[in-house]
């Protein structure tokens, strides 16, 4: 008898000790890992998408009910209206090249390697500018020429909000084509004009300033120790709020300063020290992160979840803090800081297609706008035939010509097909023309930085 209970103590001793020590083994290499960035971003590339696509067939989930204190739809309600919310997902965006953009310097300048840090931080804000402009300057000619063959007419003549807001008429000639090019190809990087052969492209500017200020925080406090260095992050992140609305900036400071201390966050001993109670935190934080991420850009008090916001915005929200991105932000960072203290969900994002995902995912974010003018269009719309519809501006109402929105059955049948030729599109741009820019951005490193002996006009002295 005695030697059974041995036996069984012995058993449960080794069923209670191993799992956890590999648990603890297998938390510590997720909390290592920062691959679950490439996933997020990828989710947030897709969502991106499937906002503009809400706003070209479903604009009834960007509101939060029917009407003021009316019936809300499934679609509507907090979580499943995400689809909508494009704002919450560009915020995860400036948040992941803020952590990205500072892991490297900050584990460098971690461990008082400061003239590697610099040297890193230099070079990555370098590159950063080229990957930026390169693929967007590709997109907006690819976009730009197939206009001036009137391949966005049926998206500019549908009845879908979304696609004939951004859908350009080709130039009158070619000589005013290639003007009106240029313009779209500087608006991307100015304040207020957008490009109007890619809409999207409006948030570039926004993750190119979110590098320069990555740049800019890191090199001021590279010297500091890491808790000097988050608290004046911190105070960075405070003021943000209040300058940010005055420089044109609507929440970049804010998301970047919180992505740096996140990379801080990484770095530090923290996260390992809470794996063992993430099974607590992470679900109620993810359910907070998603339902602020819910908030609605307008109709604020048609809901009462979304009138409870506004009323706790007016309390709390820092002055000049812009609405309708306050709480989007607050919660993409809170769902960011979720993730980098809960092992669970860095596995999870870090799933092979989630992976593949974030691979295409500035791709897909460039291209899709152009699909859905073009090739979207075109599946839908062409049977449909053109239909007097009334279209009011103001006071005003105008009757225009329109293509009808297609049935239910339709959307079933275009949707998946539509899918598969983006995403191909998307991955067939990351493994063909990606690694043009690759090469171009390294070539202009060799030579701005010095790295490639020259020739020169003259002879050098040796002496």
């Amino acid at each position: 008898m005695s030697a059974t209970v041995s036996m069984l103590t012995a058993y449960a001793e080794k069923t209670q000790w191993k799992p956890i020590m590999a648990s603890q083994e297998a938390n510590k290499k997720a909390l290592q890992d920062s691959s679950w960035a490439d996933g997020l971003r990828g989710i947030a590339a897709v969502y991106v998408m499937f906002s503009h696509l809400t706003m070209a067939f479903a604009r009834y989930i960007v509101r939060p009910a029917d009407g003021e204190n009316g019936p809300q739809q499934w679609m509507q309600r907090p979580i499943f209206r995400l689809v909508a919310q494009g704002q919450a997902w560009v915020a995860c965006f400036i948040i992941l090249s803020g952590f990205v953009n500072s892991l490297k310097p900050v584990k460098l300048a971690r461990s008082g390697n400061l003239e590697p840090a610099l040297s890193n931080l230099s070079v990555s804000a370098f590159r950063r500018s080229f990957r930026l402009f390169l693929p967007a300057t590709a997109a907006t000619i690819l976009s730009w020429f197939i206009c001036q063959f009137g391949a966005y007419e049926t998206a500019k003549n549908s009845d879908a909000y979304w696609l004939y807001n951004t859908s350009p008429s080709p130039s009158y000639s070619w000589g005013t084509a290639v003007e009106d090019l240029i313009r779209a190809i500087r608006n991307t990087w100015l304040y207020n004009p957008d490009n109007t052969y890619d809409q999207p492209q409006w948030a570039l500017l926004y993750l190119l300033q979110g590098s320069m200020f990555v740049f800019t925080a890191l090199l001021v406090t590279i010297n500091l120790t890491p808790r000097f260095r988050v608290l004046f992050l911190m105070v960075c992140w405070f003021w943000s709020w209040n300058w940010g609305i005055r420089i044109g900036d609507p929440m970049v400071g804010v998301d970047v300063f919180a992505g740096i201390m996140l990379a801080e966050l990484h770095h530090s001993e923290w996260p390992l020290r809470l794996s063992e109670f993430s099974v607590f935190f992470t679900l109620p934080m993810t359910v907070a992160a998603l339902v602020l991420m819910s908030f609605p850009s307008e109709f604020h008090t048609w809901a009462a979840w979304s009138k409870f916001l506004l009323t706790w915005f007016w309390k709390v929200s820092p002055e000049n803090a812009e609405l309708s991105r306050f709480w989007p932000t607050i919660g993409a960072q809170l769902l960011c800081l979720t993730i980098v203290l809960s092992p669970h969900m860095r596995r999870g994002l870090s799933h092979r297609w989630l992976l593949w995902l974030g691979k295409i995912s500035f791709p897909l974010y460039l291209l899709h706008g152009s699909f859905m003018r073009s090739v979207l269009s075109w599946l839908l719309f062409a049977r449909q035939d053109l239909t007097e519809m009334e279209e009011r501006v103001g006071d005003q109402t105008y009757i225009v010509m329109r293509y009808p929105l297609p049935s239910m059955a339709t959307f079933i049948i275009v949707m998946p097909i539509f899918f598969v030729i983006v995403f191909s599109a998307a991955h067939i741009w990351t493994v063909k023309v990606e690694p043009h820019f690759g090469v171009i951005t390294k070539r202009a490193e060799d030579l701005m930085f010095g790295k490639k002996e020259r020739p020169t006009a003259l002879p050098v002295r040796q002496d």
